[in-house]
């Protein structure tokens, strides 16, 4: 089993900046892919950016530009920087990581941190 410990959510104000992490720990092999998720009330969960383990990334359109997804693969971690925040990013943001062990992919997800973006 891997576990994921999120931090660094809570309530900003519009145009503010949030960083995200989530560190990776149990029983670690080869953890390929990591990345951030997010869910509005009354929404399904979409996605919000992914990173490689060589670093290569994905965003979604609504957050490019604004949002850095970066990991740092010696201490199994993955952050998101979010700037010039919105109302419309407010979400429960998760974490998740696709860990690799003899040829089998296993997914984990986060606890969750709320995000809230607010006047």
């Amino acid at each position: 089993q891997v576990q994921l410990v999120e931090s660094g959510g809570g309530l900003v104000q519009p145009g503010g900046s949030l960083r995200l992490s989530c560190a990776a720990s149990g029983s670690i092999f080869s953890i390929t892919v990591m990345g951030w998720y997010r869910q509005a009330p009354g929404k399904q969960r979409e996605l919000v950016a992914t990173i490689t383990r060589g670093g290569s990334t994905d965003y979604a359109d609504s957050v490019k530009g604004r949002f850095t997804i970066s990991r740092d693969n010696a201490k199994n971690t993955v952050y998101l920087q979010m700037n010039s925040l919105k109302p419309e990013d407010t979400a429960v943001y998760y974490c998740n990581v696709k860990n690799v062990k003899n040829a089998v992919t296993s997914s984990y997800w986060g606890q969750g941190t709320q995000v809230t973006v607010s006047s």
